[in-house]
């Protein structure tokens, strides 16, 4: 038979063939871990929507720690869980916040570590929002001089990276300021720059209490229709000084990932947020999955996609996995 055709299995006949021509790779260089800590003292509380995710007291940072290190994770973001709430947010910015004490413990004792802190206001306000309220509504330009000081009480703590995730518009030329001001000039910003209002994140809400208690966050947070628009966001806070960028949520935002690989260069960041992670989770554990293929399959796409690195809670048991292909 006289056919034309191109044999492509050719390339794919064996697994070290598959493996000399694969084109993404997934380390675990790339991923950053998500930790909780919460204020108190003998606290180890797992987030039932979210299993084998824990608010972990400082006395039960080291145990975590350890085990991150050991599985050669090199870098955590860390979000805090106050013991008292206010209209403003004032634990976030307290010298002596859970944040800021969890960055001084994890810099102690492991000082190789890449801390990074999750630089935002709705974890400590009364009313669940990223910023100041009047009458009713999210205030821009206020709510900017209460995330410098946060971010500028994490940096003073130690932290080596400040991610911003409040979606105030000038909230990049805002931080990277302050931070100068202060003398930390060296410390980089990681930008949620493309954030949108997503239902991917419940999960998290539950870990961290933060669910608004009035309305909701649209006002600030982009529309998940919307794809120019991201554009316009990261654009913005790449003028505006930023050294990294973050698409959030990932596993339905690739198309996003890919547009703003395409056109900035900075480190991109995708988060795999707390939906995508206990979706995965209920799936698995009623056996409709395999689990580690799974998530393996998802993270090295959101590679693919274009991403550098990725915040994942997932970061653990893919470490894991990792190791075990070797």
């Amino acid at each position: 038979m006289d056919l034309q055709f191109n044999r492509h299995r050719r390339l794919r006949q064996t697994a070290n063939m598959r493996s000399l021509v694969r084109e993404t790779h997934l380390h675990v260089d790339d991923f950053i871990y998500p930790i909780f800590v919460a204020e108190g003292n003998d606290i180890k509380r797992e987030i039932k929507s979210m299993p084998g995710i824990y608010n972990l007291s400082l006395d039960h940072l080291e145990e975590e720690m350890d085990e991150v290190v050991s599985l050669g994770i090199k870098s955590v973001l860390l979000f805090g869980i106050p013991l008292e709430k206010d209209d403003c947010g004032s634990q976030a910015y307290h010298d002596h916040g859970i944040v800021q004490e969890g960055i001084r413990f994890i810099k102690e004792k492991y000082p190789e570590v890449i801390i990074v802190a999750d630089t935002c206001l709705c974890e400590y306000t009364d009313h669940g929002h990223c910023g100041l309220i009047e009458n009713g509504e999210v205030l821009n330009d206020a709510s900017l001089e209460l995330l410098v000081q946060t971010a500028v009480s994490q940096a003073k703590a130690g932290a080596d990276i400040i991610a911003p995730s409040n979606m105030m518009d000038g909230f990049t030329a805002a931080i990277r300021a302050g931070l100068d001001e202060a003398g930390f000039e060296h410390i980089p910003v990681m930008s949620y720059a493309v954030k949108y209002s997503s239902a991917f994140y419940g999960p998290f809400r539950d870990a961290a209490g933060s669910t608004p208690q009035f309305g909701d966050r649209k006002s600030y947070q982009m529309d998940p229709a919307n794809r120019l628009e991201a554009m316009r966001e990261a654009e913005s806070d790449l003028m505006e000084g930023a050294d990294f960028l973050i698409v959030k949520p990932g596993l339905s935002y690739l198309d996003i990932v890919r547009d703003v690989k395409n056109n900035i260069n900075l480190p991109l960041v995708i988060y795999n947020v707390s939906g995508e992670y206990s979706m995965v989770k209920a799936a698995a554990a009623n056996g409709w999955i395999d689990e580690d293929r799974i998530v393996l399959e998802m993270l090295t796409g959101m590679k693919r996609a274009g991403c550098d690195l990725i915040i994942t809670y997932h970061a653990k048991d893919a470490a894991r996995w990792l190791r075990e292909q070797q």
